[in-house]
């Protein structure tokens, strides 16, 4: 881990935000609305503080954990470039070199303009995180996504319901962000371009993709430090090796 990373704008932004968040929601509106010192209005606080700190550590996982690094000493395996006509054509299968680093890159490798450095299994540099997301990271911000919209509707149900009681007119809208890997698209892209149909050749099926990235032990799917079941983040299962 990093700490060094800690020490951004965005980053303190992020914390900023969300203390304020929780502290509007619980200490005003929730507050308000069933009174923090009731039964029902402390059971309510107990909930949103344990999820708002369950996003604030998937946060911290997420910003201080390396994405990965690709090994000095790697070289691509001559075999895996062995490979039909039709699979030539999808250029994540080929061994690719870095034209920044001059290294050879590992399949769903990257080389991220803000790191300076190639990353394993890249989605994307995420701004607020201060990092990439990568291998190691990956499950840590689908989880912290995952928190900060649960926390999010959470609070937007306790305003809600606290405008409704002083008789005030709320209405609110909330749109996901949704992220695409960038290689995948272009390869999409490119398929119907020529007019030839094209598949992820890293997209095993909906089950087998959530266990390669939460785990294969559902009570771990939602613990961010948990991926003991990730390998070195160079070699990736693909479609023709479950045929």
């Amino acid at each position: 881990m990093e700490w060094e990373r800690l020490l951004s704008i965005p980053v303190f932004a992020v914390l900023l935000q969300m203390g304020f968040v929780y502290y509007v929601t619980v200490f005003s509106f929730l507050d308000d609305w069933l009174g923090l010192r009731t039964s029902v209005g402390s059971l309510n606080a107990i909930i949103f503080t344990s999820l708002i700190c369950y996003c604030l550590f998937s946060f911290f996982v997420c910003v201080l954990t390396d994405p990965g690094r690709v090994p000095p000493s790697y070289v691509p395996d001559v075999e895996d470039s062995d490979v039909s006509d039709q699979e030539t054509k999808q250029p994540v299968m080929l061994p690719r070199k870095c034209d920044t680093c001059s290294n050879y890159k590992p399949p769903r490798c990257h080389h991220c303009r803000v790191c300076k450095r190639c990353v394993l299994r890249m989605d994307h540099h995420c701004v607020w995180t201060n990092n990439c997301v990568g291998y190691w990271n990956y499950k840590a911000f689908f989880i912290l996504v995952l928190s900060a919209t649960l926390g999010s509707i959470y609070a937007m149900v306790i305003v809600v319901s606290s405008a409704f009681r002083r008789d005030w007119e709320s209405t609110g809208h909330a749109f996901p962000k949704v992220f695409y890997s960038y290689e995948a698209t272009r390869a999409a892209w490119l398929a119907r371009k020529s007019g030839q149909s094209y598949r992820n050749p890293f997209d095993l099926g909906f089950y087998k993709n959530v266990t390669l990235v939460l785990g294969p032990n559902m009570m771990k799917w939602l613990w961010p430090t948990a991926v003991g079941h990730l390998k070195d983040g160079i070699s990736f299962r693909v479609t023709r090796d479950t045929l």
